[in-house]
């Protein structure tokens, strides 16, 4: 067998995972219109990668002024439940184990996702750049818009948000998910109240960086009251430079991001949260995270820790057996190889990605990748 450090089990909280390999939150927009409820072909592409240790559902609006793309699935109404209960099954019938990613965009998105065609909400009203909203124009079509200037949120409304977060868990746990990653990456709305550059208030949720980090507490205590924080893992994209202005959507670059991100790592810590998960910068040429960054990571935090990005079975190798990871993210290449721990192990080639069918559209791009035959 290759690499086999990838093959070794490892517990997550209670859980014992069959590898190291994790299917981490990659949104396809394939949700039964109207309403955003998951479906059948969504259960038969999950059941379909079942043989990774870990997966992490795409994200999973917790509301809906969550949405901030057309086609993409919700956890807050009961249909959306059964149709999140029908991947779960299928996901446990193979014997695999499956989070849900709970998300929120804030700010990104527009008033044409919006209920009653409504501003989204920030924690300030600020409005995103270098990212776009994605718009249904005609049934199964849409197009990329200029994300709408969001209205700032009033105290109440983020407690209120507080307790959304915990009942999407509630509901997650209803559907028969195993445990739950809080999406707090990618200059969604999590992230925007963590970056000074998105938060700009000056009441307890702004100012200070330990006000910024106030709603990522709040709701990592408030889920981990519903589903035990053995059961959640919270996920970040910290970015220390760009060498493409272009690409800074997937999060902010903060004044200081390595105290930022330190900082809020201990808040997992605190709160005994069973996994960190790190989204590294995947375009060509991203930098690296520095090294005492990683290091840092994990003198600070006790917890399972989990990278994604442009990670192939020889670097995640690497990674693991420096002892700075204990679980590796493949994304582009779960979507096209629906057994790919099969094809790392026997060191079989990969299927190449159709990448003009990764958003939106029915089984072509999906589920129609076929696994690897030996003869």
């Amino acid at each position: 067998m290759e690499h086999r450090s990838l093959f070794e089990p490892v517990s997550l909280g209670s859980i014992v995972l069959k590898n190291r390999i994790v299917m981490p939150p990659l949104t396809r927009q394939r949700a039964a219109q109207p309403d955003d409820i998951p479906t059948a072909l969504m259960a038969t592409y999950y059941q379909q990668r079942a043989s990774a240790g870990l997966i992490i559902s795409e994200g999973t609006q917790i509301e809906p002024r969550g949405q901030g793309y057309a086609w993409t699935p919700g956890i807050y109404s009961q249909a959306q439940l059964d149709g999140w209960r029908t991947v779960t099954d299928a996901v446990h019938a193979e014997g695999g184990v499956i989070f849900a990613q709970l998300w929120h965009v804030g700010r990104v998105s527009h008033t044409a996702l919006q209920p009653d065609n409504a501003a989204p909400v920030a924690p300030s009203a600020i409005q995103a750049s270098k990212v776009k909203a994605f718009i249904e124009t005609a049934p199964g079509s849409g197009t990329l818009v200029e994300p709408s200037t969001p209205r700032e949120l009033s105290v109440a409304e983020i407690k209120a948000l507080v307790e959304l977060y915990a009942q999407a868990a509630r509901n997650a746990l209803s559907a028969g998910f195993d445990g739950i990653e809080i999406h707090s990456a990618n200059g969604y709305l999590v992230n925007q109240f963590i970056s000074a550059h998105a938060n700009q208030r000056t009441d307890e949720y702004g100012g200070s960086l330990h006000n910024r980090l106030r709603f990522l507490r709040e709701i990592v205590q408030a889920v981990c009251a519903v589903v035990g924080p053995d059961r959640v893992g919270v996920r970040f994209s910290p970015l220390f430079s760009s060498t493409d202005e272009d690409r800074v959507y997937i999060g902010f670059v903060e004044d200081d991001p390595h105290q930022t991100y330190i900082e809020a790592i201990k808040v997992l810590e605190e709160a005994g949260v069973a996994y960190l998960s790190i989204a590294e910068a995947d375009w060509a040429n991203a930098p690296e995270l520095p090294e005492a960054f990683r290091r840092e990571v994990r003198s600070t935090f006790s917890g399972r820790i989990l990278y994604a990005g442009l990670y192939d079975a020889a670097r995640a190798t690497r990674l693991l057996e420096a002892g700075l990871a204990d679980l590796v993210a493949f994304g582009r290449p779960f979507v096209a190889n629906p057994d790919l721990p099969e094809r790392i192990a026997n060191g079989w080639p990969l299927n190449a990605l159709n990448a003009t069918a990764l958003y939106g559209g029915g089984e072509q791009g999906f589920t129609d990748y076929p696994r690897y035959r030996t003869s």
